[in-house]
């Protein structure tokens, strides 16, 4: 049976994908197919891994959730993007993907990390734009069961509720693109994923949640397909959406897969101030979101 077309009027709507990681690349793989602008804004709070050390030892944004985001916005296939996520096995690179390292040199060599990001782009020919939802180092900080944890690992991985998350320093400037491109969006897709250490550490950024908050598009949220670990254990889907809300953020649609294991009750989220949407999304082989159902189900809400 032939797979349904995907179809929005000409030219394709402006969308605007927010978080990072997996989540945030998968929701840009599915809106490839039906915008006809896609920006996405990430988060740089990351200070694990690859992006961590070369946070700590060069001084610069976390790379690799930017890189992420390049990629998936690309034709994965083709020799570029491939070896953007090429991961270094030995020696001293070994952890380090050269989109990175590209992205570290970029960095410095233009003095300008939105346009180090465009210049990215163009070299793996990425279908949209990133940017970073600020361009000043921030690190993560949150409140858990009353005590302060500080740093996107530690966050990630304490345990405990996570009662409300920011970033240091609290008057880190948005990025004026980013901005620019929530306000203009038709669809703000607030991605998958890590719900406080991804799609929060990008809204508490100052101006950013107010943004999305006044946007004359509308915001979807797309609920996981179970919590995660330590950050949203024994939360449902009404407990994702109000954290957003309890963030300062918004969401009008709540857009929750088909046989997930997030508990969904369509009557909280309605007196939440969205509506609840079911749609078949996951790939279960892969246990994640499909993009090409999730490309679906985003361009019917428009």
């Amino acid at each position: 049976m032939a797979e349904p077309a995907i179809s929005v009027p000409a030219p394709g709507p402006r969308v605007v994908a927010i978080g990072g990681g997996h989540g945030l690349a998968n929701a840009l793989r599915a809106a490839t197919t039906y915008a006809g602008a896609l920006t996405a804004v990430v988060t740089v709070a990351d200070d694990g891994g690859s992006s961590g050390r070369l946070r700590r030892e060069l001084g610069i944004l976390p790379p690799g959730d930017l890189r992420k985001a390049l990629s998936a916005m690309a034709d994965e296939s083709a020799l570029w993007p491939r070896t953007f996520e090429h991961r270094f096995d030995d020696g001293d690179l070994a952890g380090h993907p050269l989109g990175n390292l590209v992205l570290a040199a970029l960095f410095e060599t233009t003095g300008d990390v939105v346009a180090a990001l465009d210049e990215a782009a163009a070299l793996v020919g990425s279908a949209g734009r990133v940017l970073p939802a600020t361009t000043e180092p921030v690190v993560l900080k949150a409140a858990i069961d009353g005590r302060e944890v500080e740093g996107q690992v530690a966050v990630a991985t304490a345990p405990g509720r996570i009662e409300r998350v920011e970033v240091v320093p609290a008057d880190a400037r948005p990025a004026p693109d980013a901005l620019a491109a929530i306000a203009a969006a038709d669809q703000i897709v607030l991605a998958p994923g890590s719900l406080y250490t991804s799609v929060l550490a990008v809204l508490v950024v100052d101006g950013v949640a107010e943004a999305v908050r006044t946007a004359p598009g509308t915001v979807v949220q797309v609920g996981n397909l179970r919590p995660q670990d330590a950050e949203t254990a024994g939360m449902d889907a009404a407990d994702h959406l109000r954290a957003i809300l309890d963030h300062g953020g918004r969401v009008d649609v709540y857009l929750h897969p088909e046989g997930g294991d997030l508990a969904l009750d369509p009557a909280r989220i309605a007196g939440l101030g969205a509506r609840a949407v079911t749609a078949d999304l996951a790939d279960p082989p892969a246990d994640e979101h499909d993009p090409r159902r999730l490309a679906l189900a985003l361009a019917a809400l428009l």
